[in-house]
């Protein structure tokens, strides 16, 4: 019945920060659109097929989850380098890496990962199939 995942939302207590993370550090794209009801203007980070919508603490737009906070997402991302790579954008950044490389098991088999924190303190998971 379940194809994939088209988007989900984040709610951040610090907007300014969460945008510079998702596109300088993780390199996603911002995108603007007007969507809801009422038609409000909106932001996206889009990457691949998929894109997390943002929700600013306070402001959220209906309908919402029940109680939608900061820091309460744990997501991976699987990356289209190599993890190598991907650990020396975040040094060039100056972005900490929490944990890794370590390997784990993703919905498709083996994966290593690093782990760092986004500034709302979500945890985010960067993988590489193995």
């Amino acid at each position: 019945m379940i194809s994939h995942l088209d988007h989900l939302v984040l709610t951040t207590a610090r907007e300014a920060a969460c945008v510079d993370f998702y596109t300088r550090v993780l390199g996603m794209e911002l995108e603007t659109f007007i969507g809801g009801t009422p038609p409000v203007q909106r932001r996206a980070f889009r990457f691949g097929h998929q894109k997390i919508n943002l929700h600013v603490q306070g402001a959220e737009f209906e309908p919402k989850a029940h109680l939608p906070v900061p820091g309460a997402l744990d997501l991976c991302f699987i990356v289209t380098v190599p993890l190598e790579t991907v650990i020396e954008r975040l040094r060039a950044q100056e972005w900490p890496i929490e944990q890794g490389p370590v390997l784990r098991t993703g919905a498709r088999g083996q994966i290593r990962s690093v782990y760092v924190r986004d500034p709302d303190f979500n945890l985010i998971e960067l993988s590489q199939p193995v």
